[in-house]
């Protein structure tokens, strides 16, 4: 059975992409369907959405969570577990200098938000929010930072991270504080 450590597993990829089918009971989420009919009319009339689900302009990502790796394959990177959630991430202009510079030339007040809903017909079943921001220096992935967060991607911090999985809630990480922008 997946879980949430499966979908940690894929929170690096997610960062790495910003940065360079399972059935179940839960009910379809109109709200959730609303709003991909007016993503897919806003494209078709010229919008700025892709077909995938990215606006860069907007620093915006909504979609079924199958667009982020940018193949609508059904799956993302290879899995199809999590494939059908609906997922919406932002991120900041610091995020995009971070990434234009390769993270060279810091420091950077960069931010990324990421909010995972799979309580739609086909998703995972799981809902997951993250907030990550830029901390510099390196460490491991996973290693816990004294202010209660925890370390990813070498130079970033998890600084918020909470969700459902099997109708449970979990907090995994609320860092204090656990704004954006506390960490200048």
């Amino acid at each position: 059975m997946k879980n949430k450590f499966t979908f940690l597993a894929l929170l690096p990829l997610i960062g790495l992409l910003i940065m360079s089918c399972q059935e179940n009971s839960n009910p379809v989420d109109e709200s959730i369907l609303a709003q991909n009919a007016i993503q897919k009319t806003t494209l078709q009339k010229g919008g700025g959405f892709n077909e995938f689900g990215y606006n860069y302009g907007a620093r915006l990502f909504n979609g079924s969570a199958d667009g982020i790796d940018k193949q609508l394959d059904g799956k993302v990177w290879g899995d199809p577990y999590y494939a059908n959630d609906h997922l919406v991430m932002k991120w900041n202009a610091e995020w995009d200098r971070g990434n234009a510079e390769g993270w060279s030339k810091p420091p950077y007040d960069a931010w990324e938000n990421n909010e995972w809903n799979g309580q739609l017909k086909g998703g995972s079943g799981e809902i997951w929010h993250y907030k990550i921001v830029w901390i510099g220096g390196s460490g491991p992935n996973g290693q816990p930072l004294d202010n209660g967060g925890y370390r990813i991607w070498g130079q970033f911090e998890v600084i918020m991270s909470q969700g459902t999985f099997a109708n449970e809630h979990f907090w995994d990480v609320h860092a204090n504080p656990a704004g954006y922008g506390a960490f200048k």
